[in-house]
């Protein structure tokens, strides 16, 4: 370590006399013009009454002020606000990366349980037969009125939603809460996506429905 020591303390002392070398005649050339001026100053200020004087130092000392005030002094607190201003929003950066990444976690987690719940892939499972089959049971193939298959949608890697949009006419309330819980005790995990429900004007106390079916599949 002393070697090194040594090495730095050369090398900081040849820097030093090679800036000494370049800029040494400058600042004396600038010392030679500035140094008549100065002692003109003196002589004046030597020749003031000693009332002169005194408000001579007096507008110096505000000069002072005035200089320390915008040279120093506002340009520290212009820095230290900026300085607060990039802090502000570097914590507002972390917050709303903290959210985004809550919020992927949450699907992340969503996803994970939707890919246990569901419907065998492939030809053999129709999800059209089984709602078909299970709203005949509960309240009859004659409150169908319209059932139709929709497009195989692919919503995540390896996973396929399989739709049916159909509509159920003249329900009455019992009716159609059986419907909805045949629907959610499938042996199969269908779920009710969207779901439109109208009074019948002819009889206040029945009821039409417009809903559509849902199952997630792993693609085959």
């Amino acid at each position: 370590m002393d070697w090194f020591r040594d090495l730095m303390g050369r090398i900081r002392d040849q820097i030093g006399s090679r800036i000494g070398r370049v800029l040494g005649p400058q600042i004396a050339r600038m010392h030679g013009a500035v140094d008549p001026h100065l002692k003109q100053l003196r002589v004046h200020y030597n020749r003031l009454e000693p009332r002169e004087k005194l408000l001579v130092r007096i507008a110096g000392g505000l000069l002072a002020v005035f200089l320390i005030y915008n040279l120093i002094y506002l340009p520290v607190v212009d820095l230290r606000a900026g300085l607060n201003d990039r802090v502000a929003d570097r914590q507002r950066e972390l917050a709303e990366v903290r959210a985004m990444t809550r919020t992927y976690l949450h699907l992340e987690s969503e996803l994970a349980v939707a890919r246990k719940r569901t419907v065998p892939g492939g030809r053999d499972f129709s999800l059209f037969s089984v709602v078909e089959k299970a709203l005949s049971d509960s309240v009859g193939r004659d409150k169908l009125g319209s059932i139709t298959p929709g497009v195989d949608r692919k919503v995540a890697d390896g996973m396929v939603e399989y739709s049916v949009d159909l509509q159920l006419t003249n329900l009455s309330l019992p009716q159609l809460v059986d419907a909805l819980y045949r629907l959610q005790t499938l042996p199969v995990p269908v779920g009710v996506s969207t779901i439109h429900i109208r009074r019948r004007f002819q009889d206040p106390h029945s009821y039409d429905v417009d809903m559509t079916c849902v199952a997630l599949a792993k693609n085959a």
